[in-house]
């Protein structure tokens, strides 16, 4: 089997209501590249591309090579999906077969919210509990947290967990312990960076032996995974990374009994999100939903073939990705 060609679609597709207010033009300044990879035996393979990703160059690099002799589980991106698709195809395997054993019928995947306002978190949570979904995380700040967690829980009720994501701006140990503390009495799922952890990891365990909330640094490779272990600054983590990487980080984890939680793929659309499936059954530990967020926009261009139910999404058995794109979609977003 040969690549004969690769096809590109730029696609621009707005997130559902509740986020697209705060973030009005993201889908246009970084769209989404979706690609076709066609072989001689006919068989195509699908791909997604990162937010404002160009795909320039993969037919100078990848026609004329023969699919079935890549090691996929080292590859990440675009092509990584894409070859996982097309394997699979030819093999007549799910695209899991391809990554390691399967451990779950049906991955979870939490809610989530962009920086909004308490009363407009709270909105949010209320459509998650609605929806069946289990977990909320939410990109948090150190002005309204509080305020946020409290109207959330009031609108979703206390069995809702809460994964509260700063991207670092809780700033330092002290500003994390306070707002910890006032936080400790609802049902916080985890902290997720609150602070800079490198280049040492004391002050991580500092927040450990003076809280009760379990903290998760988002990492992506092994050793630093392991650092964190020894270091005993860490009661689970959101891991990233090709399969290899993935498996390697969770593997570690598990050993040391710690959970994870993946973000393989993040704000995208259905063919991530059927790769980010397939990845997360084949993480025993990942028992955290992950990341995978292809129904936060208003169409995710495979008709919807893997909404969440409950806040599960069952991990597809066809071969390949196991996922069909939608053209008229792809052509009704197109913007390049």
């Amino acid at each position: 089997m040969k690549i004969t060609r690769i096809e590109q679609f730029i696609t621009a597709v707005p997130h559902i209501p509740q986020i697209q207010k705060s973030r009005p033009t993201d889908y246009q300044e970084r769209p989404i590249p979706i690609i076709k990879v066609h072989t001689d035996e006919g068989i195509v393979g699908l791909g997604e591309g990162g937010r404002g990703e160009r795909c320039e160059g993969l037919e100078a690099q990848w026609v004329g090579l023969d699919p079935l002799k890549v090691n996929l589980t080292t590859m990440g991106g675009v092509m990584a999906m894409a070859l996982y698709d097309l394997v699979g195809k030819a093999l007549g395997l799910p695209a899991h077969k391809l990554m390691g054993a399967k451990h779950w019928e049906k991955v979870p995947v939490g809610y989530w919210s962009p920086p909004l306002e308490p009363e407009e978190f709270a909105q949010m949570a209320e459509m998650g509990a609605r929806q069946g979904f289990k977990t909320h995380k939410l990109k948090a700040r150190p002005w309204n947290i509080v305020r946020t967690v409290e109207l959330m829980t009031a609108a979703a009720g206390p069995d809702y967990s809460i994964i509260v994501d700063p991207n670092f701006t809780f700033g330092d140990l002290r500003t994390s312990l306070k707002l910890a503390a006032q936080l400790e009495k609802y049902n916080i799922r985890a902290f997720e960076d609150p602070f800079q952890y490198l280049p040492g990891w004391h002050q991580y365990r500092d927040f450990r032996r003076h809280s009760a909330i379990p903290l998760a640094p988002h990492l992506g490779e092994a050793r630093q995974v392991m650092s964190a272990i020894r270091a005993e600054a860490a009661d689970c983590f959101n891991l990233g990374g090709s399969v290899e990487q993935m498996l390697i980080s969770a593997g570690m984890a598990e050993a040391a009994g710690l959970p994870v939680w993946l973000q393989v793929v993040g704000l995208g659309l259905g063919i991530s999100g059927a790769y980010g499936t397939h990845v997360h059954a084949v993480v025993r530990n990942a028992t955290i939903p992950s990341d995978c967020l292809h129904f936060t926009r208003e169409n995710d261009l495979i008709g919807g073939a893997l909404a969440p139910k409950d806040g599960l999404v069952t991990v597809p058995d066809a071969p390949g990705l196991g996922v069909e794109l939608e053209m008229a979609a792809v052509a009704k977003y197109r913007v390049g």
